[in-house]
């Protein structure tokens, strides 16, 4: 076994996305906290998808044999696969249930600890089924396994931390440590040109309202369309939202943006759905009034970061781990949101979410000179507090704790 604290010592990271294959903020996640361990050990990385030319990575394709087959079960298959790539590791660290059972299967193969990073949890995303049909029961049981027999659990905050407690309440707390998200803060940073926004049909001239993400129900579109009803006859709604995860969410997304476009101007709603490059993203994101992160469900949130580190307020719901993002009332607003317990995160009084974000969107809309001094605040706040190179150190901290 290497030494703990040596360059020497072989970590192999197992994830299902990774550069240039990213849809989510786990993938963002792996893309720079691969790049700050570079510089502390031996990395290796497993991944999903396409072959990639990156020296240290290796990617899988779904196995020719399960065509056809549950998604859930052909994820399986490649997981086995990535645990046989993992031979002569010291340790092997997984991310999200998609690469768990890879991580579970190594750490009994190889005899290593198996270190687990959670960014999210399948039973608090009750919704898959919807996207998984029976292979939701697989998938909340590649988590549950590699969880529970994990050496450390990393959570992406401390809420993120309560919600392993209570959703697996046989794990020792002390094997789940906090390790935040981090931004790259010399890559998001302002960009003042205008050539994107122009492009898309952004009216420079009037406030924007920008929304990232993927259309999930655990990001909220549907109550941020609500909402935007409310707001400011002046506002201009910006939606960067693709990638639906079942047919009933796209179609319910679509009819309350055509009823969204009924109410308001010609111009006053553009809703790009095709994923755009990040430099684009950040000239968006830098040009936006407010940011808004109407998740249900988030147990961090990278993305409330890179607006803030495009000097963006940021009005975010209250949940998960946002709130150890946000700073409420210096780097944006965190709207209140009571949920019914059932593991959905529905809000208990919709109409008041609904009206609750419209409120705080409204505000900053109306008090630009805040909205700027948020925007500055948060900048400052990325900086200081979620660098990659302190988040790699962090996890190589980890790392000793299990060797």
């Amino acid at each position: 076994m290497a030494e703990t604290g040596a360059k020497s010592l072989r970590v192999d990271l197992i994830t299902r996305e990774y550069p240039p294959e990213v849809y989510g903020g786990a993938g963002v996640h792996l893309e720079y906290l691969t790049r700050d361990l570079r510089h502390l050990a031996d990395v290796r990385v497993h991944c999903f998808g396409a072959p990639r030319d990156e020296p240290g990575v290796t990617a899988y394709p779904e196995p020719v044999e399960l065509k056809g087959a549950n998604a859930a079960l052909r994820t399986m298959g490649v997981d086995l696969e990535m645990a046989a790539g993992a031979e002569g590791t010291d340790l092997v660290h997984s991310h999200t249930w998609y690469a768990n059972f890879a991580g579970y299967t190594a750490k009994l193969l190889y005899g290593v600890p198996h270190v687990v990073t959670t960014h999210s949890l399948e039973p608090l995303r009750p919704w898959k089924a919807e996207q998984l049909g029976g292979g939701y029961a697989l998938s909340s049981f590649c988590e549950r396994v590699a969880i529970e027999n994990a050496d450390a659990v990393i959570a992406v905050s401390g809420g993120m931390r309560r919600d392993v407690l209570a959703a697996y309440p046989s794990v020792d707390p002390d094997k789940v440590q906090v390790v935040y998200n981090g931004i790259d803060t010399e890559l998001y940073h302002p960009d003042r040109g205008t050539d994107v926004v122009e492009r898309l049909g952004i009216d420079l001239s009037r406030p924007s309202v920008v929304f990232v993400g993927r259309i999930t129900r655990q990001k909220g579109l549907p109550y941020l369309l609500r909402a935007c009803r409310l707001l400011p006859p002046q506002a201009q709604i910006v939606l960067l939202a693709g990638a639906p995860d079942t047919p009933e969410i796209a179609a319910e997304v679509e009819a309350l943006a055509d009823e969204l476009r009924a109410v308001r101007d010609e111009r006053g709603v553009v809703w790009v759905q095709e994923m755009l490059p990040k430099h684009e993203v950040i000239q968006v994101l830098t040009h936006a009034t407010v940011f808004v992160c109407p998740s249900i469900y988030e147990p961090m949130g990278i993305v409330n970061l890179e607006a803030m580190a495009c000097e963006t307020a940021v009005v975010a719901t209250a949940t998960g781990g946002i709130p150890e993002v946000v700073n409420d009332g210096v780097t944006g607003l965190l709207v209140p949101i009571e949920q019914i317990p059932d593991g959905t995160g529905t809000p208990v009084d919709p109409d008041r979410f609904v009206a609750d974000l419209a409120d705080g969107i409204t505000t900053l809309i109306e008090d630009p000179g805040r909205a700027e001094a948020m925007g500055l605040a948060g900048r400052k706040r990325a900086v200081d507090k979620f660098s990659w190179s302190r988040i790699a150190e962090e996890t190589m901290t980890v790392y000793r704790s299990v060797l």
